[in-house]
């Protein structure tokens, strides 16, 4: 296992993709790279990533490097397919630096045409995973317009990685495209799942592709008009910037004044990241943990609290602001660690509080309870084999209510005194509430906590403010 205990391991984190960055304005390069037989695209269907179960065992050379990642044995996994799988959905040649006209190559030193995507379904660069000896460079001074796209795709060492955006194609033309791939024709089923609930199929390297992919897929997905002038917007950079279409060369603006948008740096033409924090609050003493329940959440689910970061606020300001918000809760002193999900860089916090306040959560209303636990039962949760499970519920049917039997022995009630001794044919009871798992950073600010993998108070103290 790894050691935990020097770096935590946040699911989301690992940067296994070279992201080439400086690459993404370069048509030559990204049209050599799409028709690569090593290339690799991930789909995503409304948010949702493309899935495989039942399949062959995985046994593509694309594996993670964290020593915890499964290798080579999982039959559910992030489905990769390879170019000529997708080649009939991608639309017309050039993929990249489309023109005025279908099929034609748009002028290569205007800005505002930078690998544009004009016409056809979303489309994102998201890397490249290289052997982690490899030591090319890729300067973009070698991918001129004269380079020859054959040349330039054999100096290219490594997979790239590309997402695609299906959610505008036809059903039966999808289902069609899956059924004739080499993991449909194996017998696999491939289906669009819920990133969250798809989670434990990840190893680390599906989980670091995921992350990035979604957050690019959606803010696509989302900003499809120029917030300056309210014209429709298209791609560049591969899916890194949006522009607006009334900057193009052949745009009809008579009558019409400039888009404040073709000057400067807008934010809003490049994706956004929300920052958010979350928070496990312990006492002085460091043998209690404070924890919430959201209204929204489903059962007798605790988590860590954690809110977005306001304009002008600091990170530990946001820290005291959302325990106090949501808990009446004033904290002092902390430690973090980050993680980033689709849209959000998720900061977790450590920080202490004083049990013998008591706690409400009527300030916000957000919070269904926050209670303080033991270390002893915190571990014994873990230890449970349903204490981390969440489940795969229908995010849109309603939320079950909470089991009242679970509420008793939560609130400290022994079970064994209402019903004598416990029957041994009795299946065993589920555990009296659920920690977030793994993979998601609460669940490892939780873990790290309860085995006494982190010290906390000693690393900052949080400034001094009202609350």
């Amino acid at each position: 296992m790894t050691d935990r205990s020097v770096v935590p391991v946040n699911f989301f984190e690992g940067g296994y993709l070279n992201r080439l960055s400086w690459l993404r304005s370069s048509h030559v390069f990204l049209n050599a790279i799409v028709v690569s037989p090593s290339t690799r695209w991930v789909l995503f269907k409304e948010g949702k990533p493309l899935v495989a179960s039942n399949a062959p065992p995985l046994s593509d050379p694309i594996q993670s490097p964290d020593p915890d990642a499964p290798k080579g044995s999982r039959t559910r996994y992030l489905a990769r397919l390879p170019t000529s799988e997708v080649r009939s959905l991608l639309g017309s040649e050039p993929f990249f630096s489309q023109g005025k006209v279908e099929g034609t190559l748009a002028e290569s030193d205007d800005p505002v045409l930078e690998a544009a995507r004009i016409r056809g379904p979303p489309i994102v660069f998201l890397g490249l995973h290289q052997d982690t000896t490899s030591e090319q460079a890729l300067p973009s001074s070698d991918f001129s317009a004269k380079s020859d796209a054959l040349a330039v795709a054999a100096r290219i060492q490594g997979t790239a990685f590309f997402s695609l955006d299906v959610s505008d194609i036809p059903d039966d033309v999808l289902e069609v495209t899956l059924q004739e791939t080499g993991l449909g024709k194996s017998g696999a089923k491939l289906a669009f799942t819920d990133a969250r609930l798809a989670m434990g199929t990840y190893d680390y390297f599906d989980a670091a592709v995921v992350a990035s992919a979604r957050g690019l897929v959606d803010w696509n997905a989302r900003n499809k008009f120029c917030p300056a002038c309210g014209s429709p917007v298209y791609s560049l950079w591969a899916g890194w910037k949006l522009s607006c279409s009334s900057l193009l060369p052949w745009a009809d603006n008579m009558g019409r004044k400039p888009c404040p948008s073709g000057r400067g740096i807008q934010n809003f033409a490049h994706p956004r990241t929300d920052a958010v924090v979350i928070v496990v609050v312990v006492n002085e003493a460091n043998d209690k943990i404070l924890l919430g329940r959201n209204r929204k959440w489903p059962g007798m689910f605790y988590s860590a609290m954690a809110g977005f970061i306001e304009p002008g606020e600091s990170l530990e300001d946001a820290v005291k602001r959302e325990l106090w918000e949501e808990a009446a809760v004033k904290v002092w002193a902390g430690s973090f660690v980050a993680q980033p999900f689709p849209a959000n860089l998720m900061v977790g916090f450590y920080a202490i509080a004083d049990p013998a306040i008591p706690t409400r959560t009527d300030l916000d209303n957000e919070l269904a309870d926050a209670r303080w636990y033991t270390r002893d039962e915190i571990l014994a949760v873990l230890a449970h084999p349903d204490g981390t499970k969440i489940g795969s519920r229908d995010p849109t049917k309603p939320l079950p209510k909470p089991d009242s039997s679970a509420a008793g022995a939560l609130a400290g009630d022994d079970a064994s005194k209402s019903n004598g001794t416990s029957d041994p044919d009795t299946p065993p009871q589920g555990p009296p509430f659920r920690l977030p798992p793994l993979s998601a950073i609460a669940g490892v600010l939780v873990s790290d906590w309860a085995f006494g993998k982190v010290v906390i108070g000693e690393s900052r103290q949080l400034k001094k403010g009202n609350l």
